[in-house]
């Protein structure tokens, strides 16, 4: 199976909090996807013979563009690969972009699953975060959209400056009172070179501590699993069957094909298996997009093996303790680090599966880096 993801880098804005490579200029539409339609062409090889299970295109905004040029890619792939019978295909969108005729474009496309920006549910919170839609667009939008869409997903932030348990709590309310297939829920975190970042330097901004943020963490793993939803993944939260394709996909170290500027690649073929990067900047994509798709880096085993340790680590699934135990050739250590996990409450063995503990989601990356392979 392959999964691909294009990066449609504009925005009409950069919000705070930030760090994303995009674009706030207009006039690069055309050129932009010329380039990607160019990039394509020139990875037809690694396409042909694939089927192709999943389509994300993020951002950026994806919901800002045209939709005819999401539809004449998505018909230039289907020239080199096959398409998966039940092929995902998610569209990340900004509440404001969200009308009725929109929604129709997106399905006439062949868009199935739509991933909105939504942040919060409340006029107060999205101002922090600097948004352009307000609490009742939000409420509109994610209504309209359930309505023609079977598969929803929503993005929701905690940890703004001022925010409450109970205000947090409201959020996950309004959410669960959609119906939704899909949530995922982030921490706000201050990036560096963020306008975030400068207005908390300056002390113009206080965001809530670690305790805060994870007691925030905590209580939506709590409602959410109680409200029928899986907590698959660190962030993730999904109804049964509903998971994303695309972001399991990448999880499980499947192959992924990356356009646009910014993104990024795993490909394996036969024995030898790459990852690449593309150049974040628009200018120069646009100018040699062949040239700037094919720098790759080829991993070794340890790289490969550590990677599926990090990975897996950030899934419900959790990671092969066997496997674990036989890449460190049995090292006690190991089992020493695993123990001391088990008895912090972060780690569950079952069977012969390390899985990480509801609490110890919030500590995933550093079990991960603990277990890696020196």
């Amino acid at each position: 199976m392959l999964h691909c993801y294009v990066h449609i880098p504009f925005c009409r804005n950069r919000c705070s909090y930030c760090d994303f490579f995009l674009i706030t200029r207009e006039g690069f539409q055309e050129p932009f996807f010329r380039a990607l339609r160019e990039e394509t062409r020139s990875r037809a090889i690694l396409l042909e013979g694939r089927t192709i299970r999943s389509v994300h295109f993020g951002g950026g905004t994806p919901s800002l563009v045209d939709p005819r040029h999401l539809e004449a890619w998505l018909n230039q792939v289907a020239g080199y690969a096959t398409f998966h019978p039940e092929l995902e295909i998610t569209l990340e969108a900004n509440p404001e972009d969200l009308t009725p005729q929109s929604l129709a474009l997106w399905l006439s496309i062949g868009v199935n699953r739509l991933s909105i920006g939504i942040q919060s549910y409340n006029s107060r919170k999205l101002h922090a975060l600097g948004r352009d839609h307000d609490a009742l667009c939000a409420r509109r939008v994610t209504g309209e959209a359930m309505e023609r869409f079977r598969n929803v997903s929503v993005d929701l932030i905690c940890g703004v400056e001022g925010e409450s348990s109970a205000l947090w709590g409201a959020d996950l309310d309004d959410a669960l009172s959609f119906g939704l297939q899909h949530l995922s829920v982030y921490m706000l975190t201050v990036e560096p070179s963020t306008r975030l970042a400068r207005d908390v330097s300056k002390g113009l901004v206080q965001v809530p501590g670690e305790g805060e943020l994870a007691s925030m963490y905590s209580i939506a793993s709590e409602r959410l699993s109680s409200s029928g939803f899986e907590h698959y993944e660190v962030s993730n939260f999904a109804r049964a069957g509903c998971f994303s394709r695309y972001n399991m996909g990448c999880w499980q170290r499947e192959s992924y094909l990356g356009f646009g500027p910014s993104a990024h690649s795993l490909y394996t073929l036969g024995a030898a298996e790459w990852r690449s990067a593309n150049v974040t900047s628009l200018t120069r994509y646009i100018a040699e997009p062949r040239e700037l798709s094919s720098q790759r880096e080829f991993l070794s085993e340890k790289d490969r093996r550590n990677e599926q340790i990090f990975l897996s680590l950030r899934l419900k699934t959790g990671l092969d303790a066997g496997l674990l135990q036989r890449w460190h050739s049995f090292d006690p250590r190991i089992d020493t680090a695993v123990d001391a996990f088990r008895q912090r409450g972060w780690l569950d063995v079952t069977g012969r599966t390390l899985k990480v503990t509801r609490k110890g989601f919030l500590f995933a990356d550093l079990i991960a880096e603990e277990l890696l392979l020196g």
